[in-house]
């Protein structure tokens, strides 16, 4: 299926609905009208809606396949809204193709009661499309569609969590309230453009001004919200970055709490990227690992230069840089050369932060570790900085609430749900037809056409979300990203 078109929705779809691999259980759903032929040909017996029946899954020629449970449930009371049959089997990679190749052997077969194909037209299901059709058919909106892939993707507790209240609707519902508030202001500035010669002003009557404001206000707190959602599902992509021997291994091991990365006291060991995806506090942060950054005409060899071309590489991409340094080297001539040139091409569009390792040998005792810390507070580079020794682990606390401000994350947010980069664009489009609105109240000789036209951008900005208003280029897109049997 491509992922810009929706398929047909009046097929009857069939698809293995679990995981490939084996495992105790394998499912495999079909969704359509007219299934009990099909299941009658299946389990050779009449399913009672929504009851569990255990029994042999038959052949063509009435044999056993195998034994599992088989559920029928009838529309519109089902996942798709549609017709579904279930059938639960051992959880086998050649017995679930088996099954698969029985049920659309049996749709084809004339069934003797009717004299005609038993489910006409049965076919395989494209990814997502059995919950496409539970959007289609009212079932679900489109963010909570949405949530079921987020629920099924994700990589921490609180993403499961926030996925789980978006899957509950409570990102839609929100939507919808400020929807709800949005078409009763457009009733009240279309009334006043339909009728001119009134002498009642309608809009300052009824605080068309004020519920505007108070719109506004809702819809800030809802984006706040959706900001954290799109954290928890996207995370943070963090660059660890320095030159060679500097501890960024060391530090990317003491992070993860494992030893992912080779750590040696020869310069240059890491001479590619190496990832984690670790969390803080529920927010997945994407950490890479990088090769050892030199002036470009030290490089050593080729190889090397390779693996600087795709450190840089990577800091282009990143989130955030931790900029690691030294402490015991700090004063070396070469070694702050380096360090400002490379400080030097950092983006200027990106959050660095400078990591001053290598604590604990930097000083011995209570004065050397204050001159320490006192040049960690006031570094050559630009930009604000942390010291701590990766080997003991002392500062790594502080290093990860300084990654969680960076991200933009706020500790204790409640009742966060899972939001994507598309709801982000729809909540910023409607918040600036919002501010063109505000404007416009405000004046004294308000355009109300154009005062109508922002209001109902907003209003179709916000529809977006759950669907309300959607192409069907965008559904396909969505959809298409689903697994196959969801």
């Amino acid at each position: 299926m491509s992922a810009t078109a929706l398929p047909r929705t009046d097929d009857p779809i069939v698809a293995i609905a679990t995981a490939p691999g084996r495992g105790a259980i394998g499912i495999l759903r079909v969704s359509g009208f007219g299934l009990r032929p099909l299941a009658d040909a299946l389990v050779g017996r009449a399913l009672r809606p929504r009851h569990a029946h255990y029994g042999p899954f038959l052949d063509a020629a009435g044999g056993p396949i195998d034994q599992g449970l088989a559920l029928y449930f009838p529309a519109p009371h089902s996942y798709t809204g549609e017709e579904v049959l279930e059938l639960q089997a051992h959880g086998g990679t050649v017995l679930l193709q088996l099954l698969l190749a029985r049920c659309l052997e049996a749709a084809g077969e004339s069934d003797p009661a009717r004299g005609r194909a038993r489910l006409p037209g049965l076919r395989l299901a494209g990814p997502g499309e059995f919950t496409q059709r539970a959007f289609l058919n009212d079932k679900l909106d489109l963010a909570q569609a949405e949530a079921v892939a987020d629920l099924i993707e994700a990589s921490t507790e609180a993403a499961a969590r926030s996925a789980g209240r978006a899957l509950a609707g409570a990102l839609s519902h929100e939507v919808e309230a400020l929807r709800e508030r949005l078409v009763e202001l457009r009733v009240l500035v279309e009334a006043t453009l339909d009728f001119p010669e009134e002498e009642i002003d309608f809009l300052k009557q009824a605080d068309a001004h004020g519920r505007l404001e108070r719109i506004a206000a809702q819809l800030d707190a809802l984006l706040a919200r959706a900001r954290q959602g799109a954290l928890l599902r996207e995370g943070l992509r963090v660059v660890l970055a320095g030159q060679p021997n500097v501890g960024k291994s060391s530090l990317l091991n003491a992070l993860a709490g494992a030893e992912l990365a080779i750590v040696t006291p020869i310069p240059g060991t890491t001479r590619d990227k190496v990832s984690e995806t670790i969390q803080i506090e529920g927010v997945p942060l994407h950490v890479v690992d990088t090769a050892g950054l030199r002036a470009e005409h030290e490089a050593s060899d080729e190889v090397e230069r390779l693996g600087m071309q795709r450190s840089w590489g990577a800091i282009g991409e990143a989130d955030a840089v931790l900029f690691l340094h030294d402490l015991t080297r700090l004063g070396e001539p070469a070694y702050d050369r380096a360090e400002r040139e490379i400080a030097a091409r950092l983006p200027a569009g990106v959050p660095v932060l400078d990591v001053y390792n290598k604590l604990d040998a930097a000083g011995e005792g209570v004065a050397g570790r204050a001159a320490v810390r006192e040049t960690a507070a006031a570094p050559p580079a630009r930009h604000e900085a942390l010291a701590l020794s990766a080997r003991t682990g002392e500062g790594l606390e502080g290093l990860r609430r300084r990654l969680l401000e960076l991200a933009g994350w706020q500790a204790g947010s409640e009742g966060v749900f899972i939001a994507r980069a598309r709801h982000l664009e729809a909540l910023r489009a409607t918040r600036e037809h919002l501010g063109e609105a505000l404007a416009l109240a405000a004046r004294d000789d308000a355009a109300l056409d154009l005062l109508a036209e922002e209001l109902r951008l907003a209003h179709d900005a916000l529809g977006a979300i759950t669907g309300a208003f959607d192409a069907d280029a965008l559904l396909g897109e969505i959809f298409g990203r689903f697994c196959i049997g969801k």
